[in-house]
């Protein structure tokens, strides 16, 4: 078995998988640090938005079934 966890937090968006053992199948974070650096803090709307146009790459790369083929 195979466990999926989705996080988001104010200026990242994370994908993990692990097994049953724990073990670290994939970990992928998109950090949006650089974008946010030039505003001195977060843009709650920016980060939203980057939020929605990453997950779903981010999901992807860290996908079991994408790094089988």
């Amino acid at each position: 078995m195979k466990t999926l966890g989705i996080e988001t937090s104010c200026d990242e968006t994370s994908v993990a998988v692990i097994d049953d053992e724990g073990r670290i199948l994939a970990n992928v974070v998109s950090s949006q640090m650089e974008m946010h650096a030039r505003y001195g803090g977060v843009v709650p709307e920016i980060a939203s938005r980057h939020h929605l146009e990453n997950i779903s790459a981010v999901f992807d790369e860290a996908s079991p079934v994408r790094r089988r083929r």
